[in-house]
């Protein structure tokens, strides 16, 4: 059974993937499998494959991101994922949203003798 923090854990996970993923592809483009081992290195944005591509794929339908293959070498092409044009305004209001949330709750903090003095 999962205990409450594990619940947590998930939902925070829903979130902030697509958020994440989008910081990702900002930098550069990338590979599926380039994007799921820079988010594992990330403790609480840690996913599996089955996670992921299927979260790639809705993000290819809904515009937010294109795909591209490119052969490298010898070997076999690899899919490539980079942020649209669409992709990048949605991430900045992502990301705008995330700063406003991240503010509301540690005003909560402060009012409430919780917040630390390393902001």
């Amino acid at each position: 059974m999962e205990s409450s923090e594990q619940k947590w854990d998930v939902q925070f996970r829903k979130g902030s993937l697509e958020m994440a993923i989008l910081a990702l592809l900002h930098q550069e483009p990338q590979y599926g499998l380039q994007i799921l081992h820079k988010l594992h290195q990330f403790e609480s944005l840690q996913i599996t494959d089955g996670t992921l591509y299927p979260l790639l794929d809705r993000l290819k339908r809904e515009g937010v991101i294109d795909s591209f293959w490119l052969q490298e070498g010898e070997d076999r092409p690899r899919k490539y994922y980079k942020l649209s044009a669409f992709g990048i305004e949605k991430l900045n209001a992502l990301r705008a949203r995330w700063q406003q949330s991240v503010d509301d709750i540690y005003a909560l903090f402060e009012q409430s003798g919780l917040a630390t003095k390393t902001r």
